[in-house]
């Protein structure tokens, strides 16, 4: 079961805006569920300028099939042009979470 699921990494300038991503993503069944930190400070370069500013962190569970679909989805939602969007591989967990998050989600569009 833990092949099957991974967690998905994503950053947004507003907490109030990564909730209703969530949501969305949960609704759709692309998440089983995501943890959202409202207040991280990133420290990046962009367009040749080093920014520091606060954002917000999700972490979603999810089957890792669907990695495509989520990153498809949150572009069509983001409102950064480059969004951070990664997926970490989990190695190991509770198998009954493990069994909830596959069952929460939808299997991949082909």
């Amino acid at each position: 079961m833990v092949e099957e699921c991974c967690e998905i990494v994503v950053t947004g300038g507003d907490a109030e805006w990564l909730s209703g991503y969530i949501r969305i993503l949960v609704e759709e069944r692309l998440a089983a569920c995501g943890h959202q930190l409202a207040a991280i400070r990133s420290v990046y370069r962009w367009e040749g300028a080093v920014h520091d500013e606060p954002e917000a962190r999700v972490a979603l569970h999810t089957r890792r099939s669907l990695v495509p679909e989520v990153v498809a989805r949150t572009a069509e939602l983001h409102p950064y042009d480059v969004p951070c969007v990664v997926a970490i591989p989990l190695v190991g967990g509770n198998p009954d979470y493990l069994r909830w998050v596959v069952q929460e989600t939808r299997e991949p569009e082909s």
